[in-house]
């Protein structure tokens, strides 16, 4: 029996082969969706550690070795050391361990303000580049940095002098003190760093702003007379450490290690960040192992429906031969096995085949896009491959049911019978309910991939296939009649045979099925690709972002103005960040957003906004000298309420800011002023504040400001508006301007009176939803705001946010305090020296990052890795619905050719014969090619909003939802292009077959 069973399997070799591949398309996809998960875990793993700092690959034990110089060493407590700690406490496979001292100096900077750090750090030669000179040697000799030599002129071959040096106590003094005995060192040479982010140097922090320290020896760190001194042990995890096998196994050995360190209480102390990044790790790979299992469930589906429709087909073929086992009287079972055994056979081998071919597509797919990681295969990924075995086998004993239990008189009519339309009909609801069950569990989850919710994607486009099939096909036939009367014999004879032959409806849904699956795959990777490119640009805000080190707003803003006085790439901005209730806000150089900024689309251009965020103001209120006096008459104050005033001045030169105290107020004109060493060059006069003393309540009277004088003229205030906060009233006179100060009580800031310089309120875009409450300005007060536009997403910020032009935003402020939260925003055209233009303007820059470092970030996310799956799965999809193409014209080529002849016999023309031959599957992939592409966006709608496709931390910004429409009429040209290649070839073949 099973040797007649191969038999018949080779004569029909051509059906057995495509049956097999079919089978092959199923196991295929079962087997490369597990193993494509363990390669993607491992370039998750792999790119997430190549793209991660110093301080989330390393950790440090620190320790304080305390100065015992002064105690008598036989009662002294040793310190506990910490190299011989060390080797108990980061006993961790795979890391590299850096030993390193550290203690304060002075000697080299004459200017005892500045200290030198004094280090010894293991084998530190290899990682510097010598400028001049050598590198260390001898217990006497020093290295120091190449600009710093400049700077100092000192140069390899002299001789300096180093101390123990610690820091005066005095605030008022503030600097460092030698508390050793000097030491003398040969200058070996210069160095060079040529990578400070290299994780050889840990998270020490050698070199920020600039800073160079000195390097000795560990014989000059013993031969030195030193007192407390700061002891590291730097472990940085190689390759090997942070594999995706040696996670959890890592993650344990940091918590035993982090309890050593506390049970020990010796003064040691541990600081990594190696949790945070295998935090992040697994959850990339949480967000992969939810996006692959939703297209590979679609291919397993679409493959076993493809299946049961090439059963379906060559099963007629077979009725003849069935009908003669049937009259034999065979047994039932040899009835069953005779009929299904072939299939079966082809199946098992097709499947053998799949477990091989799935796991090289994915080798495949992993060598071009994370070469250097490796797949790792194994058993592992065939670990679903006896379920899609199983439900290939199923489906083929499925689709034999209706022949395996027809009567003779049925098998041995040439005309098949046809199913009651009541089973499709109920098929069809079961699937659409199925569907819907899922969709429904989707959205009342808020988007979780867990269960049936899994397989909403899948039933929905099945689903709608097969509702599609039932309306298009009758619609076919009502063409064909249309055709048939008006003489157009070709199309009418193409119609019917796409809508009357056995098995139509299943072969349309097919096909729109599998072209869905394409459309919704394309789309996923559209829509991410565009929510990266969004994340990378306008969450980031421009092509390169650079953190500024502390300084005063109009410092930051002259700064950036004078390294780009024409404002083609440098923009200066501050962000305050968002406080509950309360957008962030960005205060930017509006006159540049148009040169520099990422702007968003689908709202007003930058240079409108920048038009609308900066209108003309008057003319600001400005003093010049050092010298700065205020002439002021004051009237019906109590002498025991008295009233303080301050100025705030900013510099129009970018020297800075300065608020001058001018002390209380005495009854009667008199000039009050003092020193401003920032205004030598101009100053702008921003506020001026009145406030009552501690303690004081119910202050009242008259203030008469006359004006502002410096090293120069005079500055009137008449003509001028003013405006002023709470706690009294502003008038203009012939003399000034009059404040009558009605009461200061429950006013922190006191009354603030200011020059109507600026826009009020200041002018503001947003985005999102409008402020609950007026938000914080610069100095933390209340900052007046006026929607002008609105715009999608604040650049660098997201939505909710707003943007305020920085100037007119530090005009409002009364504080002369450094902003920490400054920052430069450079485009994609600065020159390359933009950098050193800004910090010859003074400027310290503290961090560095760029859109296209971003967009490497999140292309190295799970998310992203995911998707290369689903590029997969949609040329799997299209070379399937291809495949069944081919099949069905291979099965009906037969029956085709016999009708045809025939009716070329009876007179039909050979046009007529051309078109129903040629036309009628090019015809049909068309059609499914607009109804699945159609079907893919609604079941894109209905589920692929639950993709976690953003990445991890995804920016508050207005991600896009939908793929665009060029993407994907583009992606349905090319699938239309290819199927009805596929189609007009099998036609060539059947009309050559014609005689």
């Amino acid at each position: 029996m099973i040797a007649l069973v191969l038999a018949m399997a080779w004569s029909r070799r051509g059906q057995a082969l495509a049956l097999a591949l079919l089978s092959l398309f199923a196991v295929a996809a079962a087997v490369a969706a597990p193993a494509y998960l363990r390669a993607a875990d491992r370039g998750i793993a792999a790119g997430q550690v190549a793209l991660a700092d110093a301080a989330e690959r390393s950790l440090v034990l620190s320790q304080t070795a305390l100065d015992r110089r002064g105690q008598n060493p036989a009662d002294a407590q040793p310190d506990l050391s910490l190299p011989q700690i060390g080797a108990s406490l980061t006993d961790l496979p795979g890391f590299t361990y850096v030993y390193a001292a550290e203690f304060s100096a002075i000697g080299l900077d004459p200017d005892t303000r500045n200290r030198t750090v004094f280090v010894y750090r293991q084998g530190v030669c290899a990682h510097l580049v010598m400028a001049t000179g050598r590198c260390l040697i001898g217990e006497s000799e020093v290295i120091i940095g190449d600009q710093t030599a400049r700077r100092l002129q000192v140069a390899a071959g002299d001789q300096i002098t180093f101390a123990y040096a610690v820091l005066n106590p005095d605030p008022d003094v503030r600097m460092y003190e030698a508390a050793g005995t000097p030491k003398r060192f040969l200058v070996a040479g210069t160095y060079r760093v040529p990578d400070p982010a290299d994780t050889y140097w840990g998270t020490s922090g050698y070199f920020t702003a600039g800073a160079e320290p000195a390097f000795g020896t560990a014989a000059s760190l013993a031969a030195m007379d030193h007192g407390t001194t700061q002891l590291t042990v730097d472990g940085v995890a190689g390759p090997a450490a942070l594999t995706v096998d040696r996670l959890p196994t890592l993650r344990s050995q940091l918590a035993t290690l982090s309890e050593q360190v506390t049970t020990l209480n010796a003064g040691v102390s541990l600081q990594t960040r190696i949790p945070d990044l295998l935090a992040r790790i697994d959850a990339g790979r949480r967000a992969a192992h939810r996006i692959v299992p939703v297209l590979a469930v679609a291919l397993v589906v679409l493959a076993c429906l493809s299946i049961y429709l090439a059963i379906g087909y060559s099963i007629e073929g077979r009725r003849p031969e069935l009908a003669v086992v049937a009259l034999r009287g065979t047994r039932r079972i040899q009835r069953w096995w005779l009929a299904i055994g072939e299939n079966l056979v082809a199946i098992l081998a097709g499947a053998a085949a799949g477990c091989v071919a799935g796991q090289l597509l994915v080798n495949a797919v992993a060598a071009a896009r994370f070469p250097d990681v490796g797949v790792d295969p194994g058993l592992a990924s065939l670990r679903y491959a006896p379920i899609a075995v199983v439900a290939a086998m199923v489906t083929a004993v499925v689709a034999h049911r209706r022949q395996l239990t027809s009567g003779l008189t049925q098998l041995l009519r040439r005309v098949p019978g046809r199913s009651p339309e009541w089973t499709a009909v109920a098929g069809t609801a079961v699937v659409t309910v199925l569907a819907a069950v899922a969709v429904t569990q989707l959205r009342s989850t808020g988007g979780t991939l867990t269960g049936v919710g899994t397989f909403a994607a899948t039933l929905v486009v099945v689903a709608l296939a097969h509702l599609t099939a039932r309306a298009v096909l009758p619609a076919v036939t009502t063409g064909a009649r249309r055709a048939l009367r008006r003489g157009r014999l070709g199309t009418a004879l193409a119609g019917y045979r796409l809508s009357r032959r056995a098995g139509a409806a299943g072969l349309f849904a097919l096909l729109t099925a599998a072209i869905a699956i394409t459309g919704y795959a394309g789309g996923a990777v559209d829509v991410a690709a565009r929510q990266r490119d969004l994340q990378a640009t306008v969450g980031t805000g421009a092509a390169r972002v650079l953190t500024v080190g502390p300084v005063g707003r109009q410092r930051l803003l002259t700064a950036v103005r004078a390294a780009d006085p024409r404002g083609a790439y440098a923009m200066a901005s501050v962000l305050i960040r968002a406080e509950p209730g309360r957008p962030a806000i960005l205060a930017a150089d509006t006159t540049r957003l148009a040169a520099v900024a990422f702007w968003p689309g689908g709202g007003p251009s930058p240079a409108a906004a920048a038009r609308a965020l900066r209108p003309p103001a008057p003319a600001p209120v400005t003093v010049t000298g050092t010298d700065v006096t205020l002439d002021v008459t004051a009237t019906g104050l109590s002498r025991n309420r008295p009233v303080s005033v301050a100025l705030r001045l900013s510099s129009v030169a970018g020297l800075g800011d300065a608020v001058l105290p001018l002390g209380d107020v005495r009854a009667g004109r008199h000039t009050y002023g003092g020193d401003v060493p920032v205004c030598r060059q101009g100053c702008r006069l921003d506020a001026l504040r009145l406030f009552q003393s501690e303690g004081v309540l119910d202050v009242t009277g008259r203030l008469t400001v006359h004006g502002l004088t410096g090293s120069g003229a005079a500055t009137p205030f008449t003509a001028r508006p003013w405006r002023a906060t709470a706690g009294g009233r502003l008038a203009s006179t012939p003399d000034g301007v009059r404040v009558d100060i009605t009461s200061l009580n429950g006013l922190p800031d006191g009354m603030v009176v200011q020059p109507a310089d600026t826009p009020y309120p200041l002018p503001a875009a947003t985005a999102g939803s409008a402020p609950g409450s007026v938000p914080n300005g610069l100095d933390g007060r209340p900052l007046p705001i006026r929607p002008v536009l609105r715009i999608p997403a604040v650049p660098g910020v997201g939505a909710p946010g707003m943007i305020v032009d920085l100037d007119y935003a530090d005009r409002f402020a009364i504080d002369s305090a450094p902003t920490g939260a400054g920052r430069v925003w450079l485009s994609a055209t600065a020159p390359d020296d933009a950098v050193s233009r800004l910090r010859a303007q003074g400027l310290v820059i503290t961090d560095d990052i760029t859109a296209n470092g971003v967009r490497r970030q999140l292309d190295a996310q799970g998310s992203a890795l995911a998707l290369w799956f689903y590029v997969l799965v949609a040329g799997l999809a299209t070379a399937l619905a291809a495949g069944v193409l081919v099949l069905a014209a291979t099965v009906d080529r037969v029956r085709h050719v016999d009708d045809l002849s025939a009716l070329r016999h009876q007179g039909l023309p050979p046009d007529a014969v051309r078109q129903a031959t040629l036309w009628t599957y090019p015809a049909l992939t068309t059609v499914a090619t607009v109804c699945g592409m159609g079907i893919g966006l609604a079941g894109w709608g209905l589920s692929g909003w639950a993709l976690p496709l953003a990445g991890l931390d995804p920016p508050p910004l207005p991600l896009p939802g939908w793929p665009r429409a060029a993407t994907m009429v583009a992606l349905g040209v090319a699938v239309a292009v290819v199927l009805a290649a596929v189609a007009y070839l099998a036609g060539r073949r059947t009309l050559r077959s014609i005689r």
